[in-house]
């Protein structure tokens, strides 16, 4: 009997499900996102190859410490948020709070920093009907910043909810919907810049 017992097979341990971050509507949002900029990126290198000098002439216009300025603040707030949803999975209610209002307070800096930067741009000369080159550029970061403004309304929609605890360890899909939104948002920048900035 107990040989028999030792030599049965252990019971098979289940597997628990992949979960996917966030909810379906979110990841809609973000293909179509996605969708979008790539269709912009096509057209940004479908011009470029037709006008290679007037891109290259363009990039050395540019403010590259306003370009610079936007990515550190997109990367710090994206790491708050990404913090708030650490926070939360442990029940740190108050942690999660004050990481959310940091990365909102760092992702307020990026349409103030743009805004500077268009004010620079005009008093140099540069707008819409500047080349081929600032057209792109202005119809790329301006659908961007729409973008990013989304995802500026959602933290505060989220660290309202947040802050009357619709937010637990047992339950925080909102929250980790927008920082999969904000790290989205986040790595497209990535690619505009240096586009833009550093490699025209």
């Amino acid at each position: 009997m107990t040989t028999a017992i030792l030599l049965a097979e252990p019971p098979p341990v289940a597997e628990s499900p992949l979960r996917i971050p966030g909810n379906k509507g979110i990841w809609a949002g973000i293909t179509c996102e996605f969708v979008e900029f790539a269709v912009l990126f096509a057209v940004y290198f479908i011009a470029r190859a037709h006008f290679p000098q007037a891109f290259h002439d363009g990039a050395q216009r540019l403010s590259v410490a306003a370009g610079t300025t936007i990515t550190l603040l997109m990367i710090t707030s994206s790491y708050f948020i990404a913090c708030s949803v650490n926070a939360i999975r442990q029940d740190k209610h108050r942690s999660a709070i004050i990481w959310l209002v940091a990365g909102l307070v760092v992702a307020l800096g990026y349409p103030v920093t743009k805004a500077l930067e268009i004010d620079w741009n005009l008093a140099h000369g540069i707008n819409g009907e500047s080349g081929i080159f600032f057209t792109v550029y202005y119809y790329l970061t301006f659908t961007h910043l729409v973008h990013a403004t989304w995802g500026i309304l959602g933290i505060l929609w989220v660290l309202a909810r947040l802050s009357f605890r619709g937010y637990s360890s047992a339950d925080y899909a909102g929250l980790e919907a927008l920082a999969c939104y904000w790290h989205a948002t986040d790595i497209i920048w990535l690619i505009i810049f240096p586009l833009f900035y550093v490699l025209a």
